[in-house]
């Protein structure tokens, strides 16, 4: 049929059928909100670049995660922020580091919360980078025993999923044979399969303290202009035994996102990172745009490209507008 038998905005004129009509809508279960952890008690500091985001203690951490779960969350993603730091990365697999005292507390207050935690080095080291360095280089092997190290320390602490974010060759494969030599067969892996080397992570870095100290993570991080090699990434760490995979960032990458969505029938997961939600929020207090609109908008585009889970930190303020 053509013009004018065929109008399309017949289905558009009232709200009602709109919403009747609608392909793709967000729920509350497609989010997970990424946590910050800091040692003290009492600590709520928030994160200048990133309004609405605060560093946590561990009692604070608890009392934000029963408002995740009022709001409808059903997962976090922790990050934690050590006081001390080494070459090593020494707290990262520490029986009473700070991501495991969060998350056996967290088990143990909030037990209906899905708790995630981010495995990767960066965080813990003086250096600021994902993995071990020799001779001014990071190297992959030695790095990949240290991940494991840290995934099976979570797995003991109580973690529900954990997610390796480092973009070492080879660590999923390690990772699951020590979650499985260690009793952890049931836990799954969600991998930062595609982690591209973004310009969008700064906020992060200073809510994380994990800048580099020197040079950059280039050299193990993705090249943003290669789609191929993403695809290749995402294959190989699903044959590792990885149980969900992740694109990060998250709209600069809906490409990546759409085609894997083609490609694999598993879950897939999309991170909004820091820099995608702090320009939204930076515009939005200036008065230039209407910043839940903006993020609405984003993060559906997110799930129509195919992510089955969305990493954000809008998370709760979303699902607070959302339907029940």
């Amino acid at each position: 049929m053509s013009f004018p038998t065929t109008r399309m905005r017949r289905l558009r004129r009232t709200e009602t059928l709109r919403r009747m009509t609608r392909e793709h809508v967000l729920r509350r279960d497609d989010f997970i909100l990424p946590l910050f952890v800091v040692e003290g008690r009492g600590v709520r500091e928030p994160v200048e670049s990133m309004p609405g985001v605060f560093r946590h203690s561990v009692d604070q951490l608890v009392d934000e995660a029963k408002r995740v779960v009022d709001v409808g969350v059903p997962a976090v993603l922790l990050f934690g922020v050590p006081a001390q730091k080494d070459a090593r990365g020494s707290g990262a697999d520490a029986p009473d580091g700070i991501v495991q005292q969060a998350v056996a507390a967290l088990k143990s207050e909030v037990s209906d919360l899905c708790v995630m935690t981010d495995v990767c080095l960066c965080e813990y080291t003086d250096h600021g980078h994902c993995g071990l360095v020799e001779d001014g280089e990071v190297v992959n092997d030695p790095s990949v025993e240290r991940l494991a190290a840290t995934a099976v320390s979570h797995a003991q602490a109580g973690a529900d999923v954990v997610a390796p974010s480092d973009m070492m060759d080879g660590r999923v494969a390690v990772i699951r044979a020590a979650l499985d030599d260690g009793g952890f067969d049931a836990i799954p892996i969600l991998a930062y399969a595609a982690k591209f080397a973004s310009a969008f992570y700064g906020p992060f870095r200073d809510a994380a303290e994990s800048t580099p100290q020197f040079g950059d993570r280039r050299a193990y991080q993705m090249d943003p202009p290669n789609r191929r090699e993403a695809l290749r990434e995402m294959e190989l760490d699903w044959a590792e035994g990885a149980d969900a995979l992740m694109v990060k960032p998250a709209l600069p990458y809906l490409d990546i996102l759409a085609e894997a969505r083609q490609r694999f029938d598993v879950p897939l997961a999309a991170y909004h990172v820091s820099g995608e939600y702090a320009m939204v929020k930076a515009a939005a207090e200036r008065g230039w745009i209407d910043g839940d609109r903006i993020l609405d908008e984003s993060l559906l585009a997110i799930k129509r490209a195919g992510a089955d889970w969305i990493l954000t930190y809008a998370a709760a303020d979303v699902a607070a507008r959302l339907p029940a």
